[in-house]
C-alpha cells in the first residue's frame, strides 16, 4: 500500500537556497525530491537539521548540473552515488536513487536506479521511507506517514533482514523509538531484536556511540532503555550493571547532558567507566568526564580529609562538581538527602577556594630550587587546606620557611 498526502508549506523548502538547488536538479524525467528526516520531521512538526535530496540523476549529471547553476558541488561520496552541494553557506546531501546488490553493513554495494520505490524498500524504517516533491507533494510507499503520527516504530519490510543488513538498524530502531515512539514494540519484533543482540560487537565503538548518545538525549530516555534491557541490548553494548532508579532520579532531577545520563545509568565503577570509554571511543574529555562522575560519591566521603576533599573537587571542575551532586542525589534516589544538601554547599564552597602559594614566591624569598621545593610546596598545601583554607600566601610562606 502505496500512502499519499502532502506537506505544508516550510520555510526550509521555500529558502532561496533550497529553491535553487531543486531548481538546478529539475528536468522533464528526472524531478528531485526531499527524502529521509527532513520529511519526517516537517510531517512530525520538528525542526528541520539536514536537507537531503534524492534524484534519479546520475552523480556526474548531478555535478554537471549544480556547476552549470554556479552552486557549489562537493563529490562526499560519489562512488555510492553522493554530492553535496553548498548553496548560500548551507549543505545539501544529494543521492542517486539506489538499490543494494551486496550488503556488508555500513557500506553496501550499489547499483543506481530510477525506481523511488527500490530506493525507499532499502531505508531502514518506514517514517525515514518517506520523499516529497518541491511543491510538498508527499510519497509514502510504506505508510510511514500513518506510523510516524501512531508513533509506532516499524522496519521496511523484513525486519531480520533489514538488521542483518546492517546491526547498527538494531540500535537505530531503539534510538527512533526513545525519539518518536509512542506505541510499544510488538513482540515479534523485540523476538527478532533478541535473537540477532549478540551480533551488536561486530559494530564500530565510534558508531555505537553516536546511537546510544542520541538515544539518551530524548525527552525521557528511559522506556526504551527498559526494553533494551528486557531484550538484552544493552548489555551487548556496553559493560558493568545498569540502574535504571538512578537514570530515572537523573533525568527527574534535570540532567540533560547525554553523557551525564549515561554516567547516571551505568555503574559507578571507575574501572567501568574506563571499559566504556574505550567500547565506545570516547574522546579523552568525555573519558575524563565519565570516569570522575562514575567516582563522585568520593568528594561526599564524609571520611576524606578536607585536603583531599578539596583535591577530588578540582579535579573534577565546577561543572562536573555540580553533575556530581545531582547524579550522586539519583545514585542514592533521593532528591532531599540533608547529607547531599550540605555537599552542594560544600561543593560552592571548596570551588571558590585557591592555594595562594606558588614556586615563584617561593623562589623570591630565597628558597632554593628543585625537587625538594615542590614537595615543600605540597607539604604547605595540605596544611593551608587542613587548617580550613584560611592561610594568606604570606602566612603559608612564614609557615613553609618555619618548617623546611
Amino acid at each position: 500500500m502505496s500512502g499519499t498526502g502532502r506537506i505544508a508549506p516550510q520555510a526550509w523548502m521555500q529558502a532561496p537556497a533550497t529553491r535553487a538547488v531543486m531548481a538546478a536538479l529539475e528536468s522533464k524525467d528526472a524531478a528531485p525530491r526531499f527524502v529521509g528526516g527532513c520529511v519526517r520531521d516537517a510531517l512530525a512538526g520538528r525542526p528541520v537539521k539536514d536537507i537531503d535530496i534524492a534524484t534519479p540523476l546520475t552523480p556526474q549529471d548531478i555535478m554537471a548540473r549544480l556547476k552549470a547553476a554556479g552552486i557549489r558541488a562537493v563529490p562526499t561520496g560519489i562512488d555510492h552515488g553522493t554530492v553535496t552541494a553548498v548553496a548560500a553557506h548551507t549543505p545539501f546531501e544529494i543521492t542517486t536513487l539506489r538499490v543494494d546488490v551486496e550488503t556488508y553493513g555500513r557500506h553496501a554495494k550499489v547499483a543506481f536506479t530510477g525506481d523511488w520505490v527500490a530506493d525507499a524498500a532499502r531505508r531502514d524504517l518506514t517514517i525515514n521511507a518517506l520523499s516529497c516533491e518541491a511543491d510538498g507533494s508527499l510519497h509514502d510507499p510504506f505508510d510511514g506517514a500513518r506510523d510516524l503520527r501512531a508513533g509506532r516504530i516499524r522496519f521496511v519490510g523484513d525486519a531480520r533482514a533489514r538488521i542483518r543488513e546492517d546491526y547498527l538498524r538494531l540500535l537505530r530502531y531503539f534510538r527512533f523509538q526513545a525519539h518518536y515512539g509512542r506505541e510499544a514494540p510488538d513482540a515479534e519484533t523485540l523476538a527478532i531484536i533478541a535473537d540477532e543482540a549478540s551480533h551488536l560487537h561486530r559494530l564500530s565503538g565510534e558508531r555505537v556511540r553516536e546511537e546510544i548518545l542520541k538515544l539518551l538525549a530524548a525527552p525521557d530516555p528511559l522506556p526504551t532503555i527498559d526494553i533494551m534491557i528486557a531484550q538484552g541490548v544493552l548489555r551487548e553494548i556496553l559493560p558493568g550493571g545498569f540502574d535504571t532508579a538512578a537514570l530515572r532520579a537523573a533525568l527527574d532531577a534535570g540532567v540533560s547532558d547525554p553523557l551525564h545520563r549515561l554516567a547516571a545509568l551505568t555503574e559507578a565503577d571507575a574501572g567501568i567507566a574506563r571499559r566504556i570509554a574505550e567500547r565506545l571511543r570516547l574522546s579523552n574529555k568525555q573519558a575524563k568526564a565519565l570516569t570522575a562522575l562514575s567516582e563522585a560519591a568520593q568528594i561526599f566521603d564524609a571520611g576524606l580529609s578536607p585536603h583531599a576533599k578539596w583535591r577530588a573537587h578540582r579535579a573534577l571542575g565546577p561543572d562536573l562538581v555540580a553533575a556530581a551532586v545531582r547524579l550522586e542525589r539519583a545514585r542514592h534516589h533521593t532528591g532531599d538527602d540533608k547529607a547531599l544538601r550540605q555537599a552542594v554547599n560544600e561543593a560552592e564552597a571548596l570551588a571558590a577556594k585557591t592555594f595562594p602559594l606558588r614556586g615563584a614566591d617561593a623562589l623570591k624569598s630565597g628558597m632554593a630550587a628543585g625537587p625538594e621545593l615542590g614537595d615543600s610546596l605540597a607539604a604547605v598545601e595540605v596544611w593551608w587546606a587542613e587548617n580550613g583554607f584560611k592561610a594568606t600566601r604570606a602566612q603559608c610562606l612564614e609557615y613553609m620557611k618555619a618548617q623546611f
